[in-house]
């Protein structure tokens, strides 16, 4: 009986992981460094690129931030956004379960002002003249917003596009607005009652809440907490299991057969496509953008909330990343690497690289603070051919025009490409392999 509710309690850990990871960043989003603290539905922007000191898993240096939670239990919110003028943006709409619901922006909707209102599940209205709907599967949902960003000259022109952003309540908050406190238990059975508290706050799709109910043997369906006062038996198989669990999702995370691989680079196109019950304005509702197995995709979305929370799908942006070399070596910065690109990545945007460290995929600190490198960086040298030389190491080079520092230790790139083209995406283009300089 133990073990069947140990292995229960993994299934529940891998399902609901996504959801105490996401409701986890929204009640603590200062804590990354970049954004001041704000109420719900407003936005907090960050006023310069990310670094190494923002502790946000896979964070990127290529643009400046604007992030909203929003919650609609009280009615309709009023999003409005400004001309960006051409400038890349995107305004990507992640529910409470970390499903990508809706996109604004210059793929989708251009560069021009506009507004859309925000609406609850279900809602059934008419919107003031000129706003387009986007409703939420989930009361609270959380605006992620990218400005590309051209560097410190570049900060000016952006801080004014992201004042241009405001969220316009339709009413007086909610007495229950924002995400309930789950009640205070043992440490170890701690995930489960935030599990608990926020799968009754935010339910999913019709069809997960099917799933949701196998978890019953577990107290996750009970209204008030079973595990202020725990029997012993569940609580040593909610902790077994959720242990299990973790172990599950690093391996699988560590595995080199889990993604297609060309030349060492890990093609996650397809990472975010376990959306399957909601896609709004800008999503693309094609079998080629979801994941065909609903029980596999519980993995897959806790994975990515893992590795790369808030990632957009492979069409707005798409996140190739690699552990090894060319040769299937381990990257590590006490060794010399170079990566050439006989033509730049197929983008209608912008691309570039950034540095992690491991295990965490946080920025590595540097001595000329450079933790991306990419078609915007100023002074890049290219040979003579056109093509482009990066050079990837920890120490420090004589030359440092085209260098991506490493850490001293094992380390993994991740590449952006923003609006890639067709040829990204059906593997026409294939990125080169980073080569280790043999001395």
């Amino acid at each position: 009986m133990g073990d069947d509710l140990a292995g229960l309690a993994a299934d529940a850990y891998v399902y609901g992981f996504p959801l105490v990871f996401d409701m986890q960043m929204v009640t603590s989003l200062a804590d990354i460094g970049l954004m001041t603290p704000v109420p719900f539905n407003n936005f907090s922007h960050a006023s310069r690129l990310a670094g190494p000191d923002d502790r946000f898993v896979s964070i990127n240096n290529d643009t400046l931030y604007s992030i909203a939670q929003v919650d609609v239990t009280g009615g309709p919110v009023l999003l409005r956004v400004p001309d960006a003028a051409g400038r890349y943006y995107v305004l990507q709409f992640v529910d409470a379960w970390t499903n990508n619901f809706a996109y604004v922006g210059r793929r989708t909707t251009g560069t021009a002002a506009g507004s859309f209102l925000l609406t609850p599940p279900g809602w059934d209205g008419i919107a003031p003249g000129g706003a387009s709907v986007i409703e939420f599967p989930t009361n609270v949902a959380t605006i992620v917003g990218r400005w590309a960003c051209d560097g410190k000259a570049d900060l000016e022109a952006v801080r004014e596009l992201q004042n241009g952003l405001t969220l316009q309540p339709s009413g007086a908050p909610a007495p229950d607005m924002g995400v309930p406190a789950p009640a205070d238990v043992a440490q170890e059975l701690t995930f489960f009652e935030q599990l608990r508290t926020w799968m009754q706050a935010f339910p999913p799709s019709v069809e997960d809440q099917k799933y949701q109910r196998s978890f019953a043997p577990l107290g996750l369906l009970e209204p008030a907490s079973p595990y202020t006062n725990c029997p012993p038996e569940l609580a040593q198989a909610l902790t077994a299991g959720a242990e299990r669990a973790k172990q599950k999702m690093e391996t699988v995370l560590a595995a080199t057969d889990q993604l297609p691989v060309v030349n060492g680079w890990r093609l996650t196109f397809h990472t975010f496509d376990y959306n399957l019950d909601h896609l709004g304005p800008g999503t693309i509702d094609d079998p080629a953008w979801k994941v065909p197995d609903r029980h596999g995709s519980y993995l897959t979305r806790a994975l990515a909330a893992r590795a790369a929370l808030w990632g957009n799908h492979g069409y707005e942006a798409a996140y190739p990343m690699t552990y090894t070399d060319g040769d299937g070596d381990q990257l590590d910065g006490r060794n010399r690497y170079t990566f050439t690109l006989e033509q730049d990545p197929p983008v209608d945007a912008f691309w570039s690289i950034t540095m992690y460290d491991l295990p965490d995929f946080y920025l590595v600190a540097n001595p000329i603070g450079r933790y991306s490198i990419g078609d915007r960086t100023p002074g890049l040298r290219r040979n003579r051919d056109g093509s482009l030389t990066i050079v990837i190491q920890h120490e420090q080079p004589a030359d440092t025009s085209n260098w991506l520092p490493a850490p001293a230790a094992p380390f993994r790139p991740l590449m952006r490409l923003y609006q890639p083209q067709p040829a990204v995406l059906d593997g026409t283009y294939r990125i080169p392999p980073i080569t280790k300089v043999r001395v």
